[in-house]
């Protein structure tokens, strides 16, 4: 009503049906606009690599492709980044493996956060000590940390709703985009340790957890690990 210039608000809301008087206010006025947004799946991300690969003539293997999409963790920005280095390496090559990608992708500091986040989730206490005593991670890294938390937290809630109806095994195998070997088992111990309803207040706590560090970046890696400790000592009921 105030038209303000040159300013502009975006609200971020999670599901608005078609009743809801937000999205009916967002849509009805003209200086408004209601856009929805979908997080990426292991569909649209391997459109983007399929797409970038013809673009650029490079062939890939199938299995290289998963790969990919398994180390962005979601992210799209992390995948095109991933695909801008595999284009450089791929500069006057005829021919890449399996294991070029691997190295080239899996940069130590990339996977000892990955192994602290499983082994968060899997509650190995014994092993999380461990991983936090030989790695000195920084403020700076602590978001990337989180948002690989937010991608596997809801992987593993996507894996414990099917669980429901079949067996360990089963939905493992079957689940996209495709999990590879070496993870299964620490995936089983996730699914053993957690229930459906504290993996909902998890997430919860993930995006609490990120607006503290936020707020106070000075302190975000003490946050983390309060955060990393609490969830570790968590008891499922």
């Amino acid at each position: 009503k105030k038209k303000l210039e040159d300013i502009s608000i975006i609200i971020l809301a999670g599901e608005l049906t078609k009743k809801s008087k937000l999205r009916s206010l967002f849509e009805k006025e003209n200086s408004l606009i209601c856009s929805a947004f979908y997080s990426d799946n292991y569909q649209s991300l391997s459109f983007i690599v399929n797409d970038f690969l013809k673009d650029k003539k490079i062939l890939l293997s199938r299995e290289i492709t998963n790969l990919l999409i398994e180390r962005c963790n979601g992210s799209r920005l992390h995948l095109k980044n991933e695909l801008i280095k595999i284009e450089s390496f791929a500069f006057n090559k005829n021919k890449i493996t399996y294991e070029d990608i691997h190295k080239l992708t899996n940069l130590s500091d990339n996977y000892h956060m990955s192994e602290l986040v499983d082994n968060c989730l899997a509650k190995n206490r014994g092993k999380l000590m461990k991983i936090i005593n030989e790695n000195n991670f920084s403020n700076e890294e602590v978001v990337s940390i989180l948002r690989i938390f937010l991608y596997k937290s809801k992987r593993l809630y996507a894996l414990k709703k099917q669980c429901d109806d079949k067996n360990i095994e089963s939905v493992i195998s079957g689940f996209k985009p495709p999990i590879f070997w070496k993870d299964k088992e620490i995936i089983k111990q996730q699914l053993n340790s957690w229930t459906l309803k504290k993996i909902r207040f998890l997430l919860i706590e993930i995006h609490k957890t990120e607006v503290l560090i936020k707020k106070n970046f000075a302190l975000s890696l003490k946050i983390l690990l309060d955060f990393i400790f609490t969830q570790t000592n968590t008891i499922n009921n």
